[in-house]
């Protein structure tokens, strides 16, 4: 009786020796701890690079640059803010918001009968290639993709020769005159940018729209024809206001992406600037390091309400 009851009494496991057996046992005594000890590194290197980084970044752009010397001066102003709201400078914020705005749109017209397709009706290995077919441009070099697109919107690329081919070559002659959006060709225009960035993006619109049209059920749509509604107004009544959380989820990743890439317009279109062209000028070539924080506070900003407006249309439940 006394051996049962010292059995039923005594721990399942007893502590291991050494320092490692101590730790664990102070460590599984103490689950605050354990998560407090886990938590501290990512944090620290959130906390410290990446807010930190923001922090230096947002303390930079209230200093100003001597015109005479080039040196930064290190007293609080708002001359650089001052600066940005010049003509030149508030011209490119506004081209980089309105492509990044265009792109978006775009992108959410193109992916929402891919991804409704997709949700609703790819089965098996249709979905598996589906998901393959959205993958596979972003497994190759983002580089070779862009240069890829500059060859093929050059005048003497296919798409300029598929063109001609048909016999319309008179159609983008005339879109290429139009001032904004035209240019001597469409790897020189703002439209071969559009294009570009329309496909880099992409696939980033097209997998949180399919997630959030396959939480819809399937008998709500099937109800909406039963109840005599035409396509239009199960899509306008039922179905869009479903999606949207996924439509706004994958504008946070197109509308941002473009509005911070500089590379896709170094390489295809003009030489008007955007957001990123400008902080990297300054930055780079100028040593205007003021002026290119100031810049680069923008999309902060923006993103910063756009953020705010899609956590209140429930978007991050569709991320």
């Amino acid at each position: 009786m006394t051996m049962a009851a010292a059995t039923v009494g005594s721990p399942i496991r007893s502590g291991r020796g050494g320092v490692f057996g101590a730790l664990s046992d102070v460590l599984w005594r103490n689950p605050r701890l354990t998560l407090f000890l886990m938590l501290t590194p990512p944090l620290l290197w959130l906390g410290i690079i990446y807010l930190g980084s923001l922090f230096a970044l947002l303390l930079q752009s209230f200093f100003s640059i001597d015109e005479y010397s080039g040196l930064i001066n290190r007293e609080f102003t708002l001359s650089t803010y001052a600066e940005l709201l010049n003509p030149a400078n508030i011209d490119i914020i506004v081209r980089t918001l309105t492509m990044s705005a265009s792109v978006t749109v775009g992108a959410a017209v193109i992916a929402f009968p891919i991804a409704y397709f997709a949700a609703r009706y790819a089965r098996g290995k249709w979905k598996a290639l589906f998901y393959l077919g959205i993958m596979l441009p972003l497994w190759s070099s983002y580089l070779v993709k862009v240069y890829a697109w500059k060859l093929i919107l050059a005048r003497e690329g296919i798409l300029n020769w598929l063109f001609a081919k048909l016999h319309l070559t008179w159609l983008l002659d005339a879109w290429l005159a139009i001032p904004v959006i035209g240019g001597n060709s469409l790897a020189v225009s703002h439209t071969g940018t559009f294009l570009v960035f329309l496909y880099v993006w992409l696939p980033f619109m097209i997998l949180p729209i399919q997630a959030a049209l396959e939480r819809v059920p399937g008998n709500l749509v099937e109800a909406s024809a039963d109840l005599g509604a035409s396509p239009r107004q199960t899509f306008t009544n039922v179905l869009f206001p479903l999606a949207l959380p996924g439509i706004i989820a994958g504008s946070i990743f197109t509308f941002s992406l473009t509005m911070g890439d500089y590379i896709i317009p170094q390489i295809v279109g003009t030489s008007r600037r955007f957001i990123g062209q400008a902080v990297y000028a300054h930055q780079g070539t100028a040593g205007n390091i003021p002026l290119a924080a100031a810049f680069t506070v923008v999309p902060i900003v923006v993103m910063g309400f756009y953020l705010w407006f899609a956590k209140r249309r429930g978007a991050f439940d569709a991320l």
